[in-house]
């Protein structure tokens, strides 16, 4: 590979949330053991090259006032949607400069529902959509997604009309490619998502964050894709963040094709005062947005779907007890331990505790509407995700 994915960084003391902070109160790491930061969804590999130049450039103008954003900025992201996903006729006037994806959500939400209203989700559900839709004073109206024989998760589409009937729901969010179950929608289901929220006359919040990052022979299409309602029903918002590890830079947009409703989103986030760019920010996405990162992000991909293939049958063939889907994108596994801890007579906080004291460091499930999941990060070098999974077959299941 050109890139490298191997080595294996040591972040302590480093700003590195994932390997500073254990996600659940008052457990520790036994003497002896490393951290493995296996939580919060960002990676442990080296940035790409191109993204540190494009800073790096930057930082010898000894200035940092004012300023807009760049032709470059629009030019790279329509780029990027062209060349990575087939989009065509994305303009300038629809990309739209967000701090982060929430932030829009919540702009959305308050741009078209009131305080009190219902708001469409998915279960399991991405914690931050929680927080924010409840932050904002609405209702959280859960539709499952289901496993079907194959171990395929899959929207409920009856039980999604019925919720919107019954709730007169006008706003939904769907995830694309899906967190944390890491589901990647074929176009068949988007269609037929879309046509059930243009039927209730729904805005539709589409976070494709994760878009980038699917497994070899999964593609991801953009919801804003498969049909002209969808494309001006939709808000859909992207970000380098996940794809190159930039959380701590800030920085997504959105993509919004109608005008109506990019003109109220943007006004809504506009109130606020919050939603605007750092400039290394600007000059990270550039960096990230070109030739160079498209060959890191497919090896990346090629990486990440060792690490599932690796960690997927380790767990199915030695972790009796403990269910799970093959994720095909994103670096997530969302694991059912139902089973396992019904047969040892063990609660869910036990079962965190034992694997954080040996160092792997995972994630409670719970907040994700999972009551027996535990979510686990993969985004490391191959050798630790070996280690992690022998911990785990050695002290903890």
């Amino acid at each position: 590979m050109k890139y490298d994915f191997t080595t294996i960084m040591d972040r302590a003391g480093h700003d590195a949330l994932a390997l500073d902070v254990i996600p659940v109160a008052d457990v520790e790491v036994k003497e002896g053991f490393s951290r493995l930061p296996m939580w919060v969804a960002d990676m442990n590999f080296p940035t790409l090259p191109t993204i540190l130049m494009s800073v790096q450039e930057r930082l010898k103008h000894h200035h940092f006032g004012y300023f807009s954003m760049s032709d470059a900025y629009f030019d790279s992201i329509i780029n990027w949607q062209k060349e990575r996903f087939g989009v065509t006729g994305l303009t300038r006037d629809a990309i739209g400069y967000e701090n982060g994806v929430l932030g829009c959500v919540s702009s959305t939400i308050q741009a078209f529902t009131a305080p009190g209203e219902d708001i469409l989700l998915h279960s399991p559900t991405y914690i931050g959509f929680t927080k924010t839709i409840e932050n904002t004073g609405r209702n959280i109206v859960l539709s499952d997604l289901k496993m079907d024989e194959s171990g395929v998760w899959r929207m409920d589409y009856e039980d999604m009309e019925k919720k919107l009937k019954e709730h007169k729901i006008h706003c939904a969010v769907i995830c694309s490619p899906h967190n944390p179950t890491g589901r990647v929608w074929e176009r068949e289901e988007l269609e037929k998502a879309m046509e059930l929220y243009k039927k209730y006359d729904c805005v539709v919040i589409s976070d494709e964050i994760w878009a980038d990052i699917t497994m070899p022979g999964y593609t991801h299409i953009p919801t804003q894709m498969v049909s002209e309602d969808a494309k001006n029903r939709i808000v859909s918002v992207y970000a380098p963040s996940k794809t190159f590890n930039l959380a701590g830079l800030i920085g997504s947009y959105h993509v919004i094709y109608n005008s109506y409703l990019r003109d109220r989103v943007e006004r809504a986030s506009a109130a606020s005062h919050y939603n605007s760019c750092n400039v290394l920010s600007m000059h990270a996405l550039t960096g990230a947005y070109c030739e160079e990162g498209m060959v890191w992000v497919d090896e990346l991909r090629e990486v990440l779907s060792s690490n599932v293939d690796y960690a997927y049958d380790y767990i199915t063939s030695n972790f009796k007890g403990v269910k799970l889907a093959k994720p095909q994108g994103t670096y997530m596994l969302f694991l059912d331990c139902e089973e396992w801890l019904k047969e040892h007579e063990k609660t869910l906080d036990e079962l965190l505790k034992a694997g954080i004291e040996v160092g792997v460091i995972w994630q409670d499930g719970r907040p994700f509407h999972g009551e027996y999941a535990i979510r686990v990060n993969l985004a490391l070098p191959h050798e630790l995700v070996k280690e992690a999974m022998e911990r785990l077959r050695k002290y903890v299941f």
